[in-house]
């Protein structure tokens, strides 16, 4: 990836210049069946554009309470775009088109207008949880027949796909618009890229200025996402076998409980008092094994193509030494 990146021809992307952004944009763009990307710097930014573009002041979106938009964007939703959030339950971060179709608020003054669903697949605060082609089909009927936006946060997209066995074609012809990361699972050190059609990321272009992520010799960086795309998707599933591993081990610790069901490369578990977050985290930071809090006695591991099966093993190890 590094050889690829030093070895890319770049140009002003902000004058659409840069040879290695616009190919990786045209790959993106062609791989799930759309006319257009753009290249942000970070996957927050292509979900706060998507907001921005298919909404205006006084509208809600639709999303579960776990959605990174709504827990880890700051606000942005507000922020950015002057709208509501629309938050409901789903099953580790899924939602179903019964609940979508429920959730939708009549055309009252002193409602939000219902605009724009947003899913995220797989859902990270659900511990990687997917969604099925079935089910997003169902949501996309309701939406199709209320006449509302849907978004996906597909920051984990291929994770999804590499489970499920379905097609970046068949997740594409369901949304109006996609937000995949580069920089997560597939591992390029920076980037996501935002997908629509033509008019969608024509807008899309004007919001990334105004939110200072026009870049210039970006190819720098798109050529890490090229490289990504080509060799790093069929190995997830290394990541994910690694992630049930440690889901298997964790379930025999005495101090471990509720352990979410594993989809992907998330492991998600809460700790018995009096262990706390703070103890744990700092016995395995001691011990070679990084880990984050995700709650007042919850633990996420994420597994990544840095992991290798030797470092599970030791991080399974010293697990089983805490006392």
């Amino acid at each position: 990836m590094l050889q690829a990146m030093m070895a890319a021809e770049v140009g002003d992307d902000v004058f659409r210049e840069d040879p290695t952004v616009n190919a990786l944009e045209e790959k993106a763009a062609a791989l799930f069946g759309y006319d257009a990307a753009l290249f942000c710097p970070s996957g927050t930014m292509t979900n706060q554009i998507a907001l921005k573009v298919h909404t205006r002041p006084l509208d809600e979106v639709i999303c579960d309470e776990m959605s990174h938009i709504y827990q880890y964007e700051v606000g942005g939703f507000a922020f950015h775009s002057g709208i509501s959030v629309n938050l409901l339950h789903g099953e580790n971060g899924i939602l179903t088109a019964d609940m979508v179709a429920a959730a939708v608020k009549p055309p009252f003054d002193w409602l939000p207008r219902s605009t724009l669903v947003v899913l995220e697949n797989t859902c990270n605060k659900g511990g990687g949880s997917i969604y099925s082609l079935d089910s997003i089909r169902e949501i996309r009927a309701v939406c199709q027949r209320l006449g509302l936006a849907l978004h996906l946060d597909g920051a984990r997209i291929f994770n999804a796909m590499v489970e499920t066995g379905d097609t970046p074609q068949q997740m594409g012809v369901l949304f109006d618009s996609i937000s995949i990361c580069l920089s997560k699972g597939l591992g390029a050190p920076v980037g996501s890229l935002l997908l629509g059609n033509k008019s969608f990321i024509a807008e899309a272009r004007r919001v990334r200025k105004v939110m200072g992520g026009g870049m210039r010799q970006a190819g720098y960086l798109a050529a890490a996402g090229i490289y990504a795309l080509d060799h790093h998707i069929e190995r997830l599933r290394d990541d994910h076998a690694n992630a049930r591993q440690l889901a298997v081990a964790l379930a025999e610790l005495p101090y471990v409980a509720n352990i979410r069901p594993v989809q992907t490369n998330i492991v998600i578990f809460d700790l018995i008092p009096p262990v706390t977050p703070k103890n744990y985290l700092d016995y395995l930071l001691k011990n070679g094994v990084k880990a984050s809090a995700f709650g007042p006695q919850t633990i996420r591991f994420v597994t990544h193509l840095d992991v290798t099966h030797a470092m599970i093993q030791q991080a399974i190890t010293v697990m089983r030494r805490f006392v």
